[in-house]
């Protein structure tokens, strides 16, 4: 990663905070006087801690969290390299390269990933919330599809996102108005999958993170696969993966002892393998 002249690394790893504990890698943004809107190189940390996280054997689980009373209050871009005069395309190729590939980073990563969601998260900052596997979020947490308030496009897989956890209707109708959705309303609606006390986020979040951590890891990487691509696939090509993840896993370590423990009438040790 490269990272802009004016930005020192030593302050990027305060800006994004990384420890890896019991398995699980911790990634927290730690903007809380931005409300942690994300700039141009916190999001490309945190692409990069994903891809490490996937390609590291020892991290078995991701939570992505924040500091103070905001998750993510959207994009931050001030600190992004200069591109001089705007010229057509250069929109898009922001977007691309920027919103969508931490996005995508997210729901490619080969962990399962967590949002410990602490408060507001709005536009980018709410997709990178629903990108993720499982959703824990704050009473005093709320979601904002902020995009139309601004007069913009939803960026940052919002329109691809949003339909697929709860349907075109709904999706429409956040985005169209952008009103705030409170955290309760949004587990009913289901973007979120727990709301807990804010005193309980980080026991909970980890609670989760470390049962996932001892599970098998490479069977939830290809589980993870198969429910991602299958809203876009038919029913055919569904079966035909479901059956290649299914040949591919039973070559693991941890299926063979998920098999043997049943046998043997014990609980399976799993080592991520």
């Amino acid at each position: 990663m490269t990272t802009p002249p004016d930005r020192p690394v030593a302050s990027l790893d305060s800006l994004v905070l990384h420890a890896t504990d019991n398995g699980v890698s911790w990634i927290t943004l730690n903007r809380p006087e931005a409300m942690n809107a994300v700039t141009w190189d916190q999001r490309e940390r945190v692409i990069s801690l994903l891809a490490e996280a996937s390609a590291d054997p020892t991290v078995r689980a991701v939570v992505i969290t924040a500091t103070g009373k905001g998750f993510c209050a959207g994009a931050d871009l001030r600190g992004a390299p200069s591109t001089g005069e705007r010229v057509p395309g250069d929109v898009a190729r922001t977007i691309r390269l920027g919103a969508q590939r931490l996005i995508a980073a997210v729901l490619d990563c080969e962990k399962p990933v967590i949002a410990a969601v602490n408060g507001t998260a709005a536009g980018i900052g709410a997709h990178l919330a629903f990108a993720c596997d499982l959703v824990i979020a704050t009473e005093q947490a709320k979601f904002i599809e902020v995009f139309v308030r601004r007069g913009l496009v939803p960026d940052g897989g919002g329109a691809y996102l949003l339909p697929r956890l709860i349907g075109p209707q709904r999706a429409k109708e956040l985005m169209f108005f952008g009103d705030s959705v409170p955290a309760a309303d949004a587990e009913r609606l289901g973007l979120v999958n727990r709301v807990v006390p804010a005193g309980e986020l980080e026991k909970t979040a980890r609670a989760w993170a470390e049962r996932l951590a001892t599970g098998p890891t490479r069977a939830i990487a290809m589980t993870k696969q198969l429910v991602n691509a299958s809203l876009g696939s038919d029913r055919a090509t569904a079966f035909a993966a479901e059956a290649a993840a299914q040949e591919i896993n039973m070559t693991t370590a941890d299926a063979n002892e998920g098999v043997a423990s049943f046998v043997e009438r014990r609980s399976p040790s799993y080592e991520g393998r």
